[in-house]
């Protein structure tokens, strides 16, 4: 009697385990509890963060700054695309972060709005925002940033928002992203929202590069990768020394797929709606920034800082 009581508790607790893991995996994938965690372990509730400066640093912390509140609202905001990730099939890349649109925050958001004010003319806001397409706040900011979008699930109720945000003078930036199902996922979903544009390649003689920052090194040379292989691509002893793209990564094709990409969608006045960073992970060039001395220099003084100021500044004066 003793024994079977015992097999039917360990089955319960087994059953329960399992239920509680598929629960963890629902709030991963956007559904029901919407309750998320960052890289740093903070609980973050979709359904009511506002900003990224609610959230705690998880690298080594985020500067502050103050505006003149007579010009709080005549600032540049750095805003943060909250999305759903796509459930697995044969089309869905199984290497894309699992952390999705919360990857990096709020470290990446804060550091690159106090570098863009630094360096540049433009204010901007020392808070950030979170916001989902659907949110009727969207139209208030000119500029969205999408991270790790390879593995976006763009709602049906989220297309036409999108597409109405991107026809007024919006514009998106993805970033993140690596191999071509990533990519492939990543255009299906744009497709909808823009489905008579195309994404074409930009050369590195745009303007685009050479607004803020004279940047003439080849594409490849502004390829950062995450940061533990950053640090690895740099250390002689290591098996990845030298390598920028994120080589776990599970569909990269022998012509090419490792190399990094700048693409965009324009409107028919030649203004850019949509523009995305493939093969390249500026976001943890701006979060990590202060963690390692030659991974700033290489990648974030070098490579994620320029080309994000930049794009921003180009951008928001285009």
């Amino acid at each position: 009697m003793k024994k079977a009581v015992l097999v039917s508790l360990m089955f319960f607790l087994v059953a329960g385990a399992t239920l509680a893991q598929r629960g963890r995996n629902r709030r991963d994938w956007g559904e029901g509890s919407h309750i998320v965690r960052t890289e740093g372990g903070d609980m973050v509730d979709e359904d009511t963060v506002r900003t990224a400066r609610e959230i705690a640093s998880h690298s080594t912390g985020t500067p502050n700054w103050t505006n003149d509140p007579a010009f709080a609202r005549d600032v540049f905001t750095f805003v943060r695309v909250l999305y759903a990730r796509a459930w697995d099939g044969p089309d869905i890349s199984y290497t894309a972060s699992h952390w999705g649109w919360i990857t990096d925050f709020p470290d990446s958001d804060l550091n690159l709005s106090f570098r863009l004010q630094q360096v540049t003319s433009m204010k901007t806001d020392p808070e950030g925002r979170v916001l989902r397409l659907t949110d009727p706040a969207l139209f208030d900011y000119p500029w969205i940033y999408m991270v790790e979008p390879g593995r976006l699930r763009l709602k049906d109720e989220e297309v036409e928002p999108l597409r109405k945000y991107l026809l007024n003078g919006g514009v998106l930036w993805a970033d993140d992203f690596w191999g071509q199902k990533q990519w492939d996922n990543f255009a299906r979903n744009i497709k909808r929202a823009l489905p008579d544009r195309d994404f074409v390649d930009l050369e590195m003689t745009n303007q685009i590069f050479h607004c803020v920052f004279d940047i003439k090194v080849p594409m490849n040379k502004l390829q950062t990768p995450n940061s533990r292989q950053g640090i690895d691509s740099l250390n002689p002893n290591s098996g990845r020394f030298g390598i920028t793209w994120e080589n776990y990564h599970d569909d990269y094709l022998p012509e090419g797929a490792k190399d990094m990409h700048i693409r965009a969608i324009y409107d028919d006045k030649g203004r850019i709606m949509v523009i995305a960073t493939h093969n390249c992970d500026n976001g943890d060039g701006w979060e990590r920034e202060g963690e390692d001395d030659g991974f700033f220099h290489e990648f974030s003084e070098k490579r994620a800082y320029p080309l994000g100021i930049n794009v921003i500044f180009y951008l928001m004066t285009h």
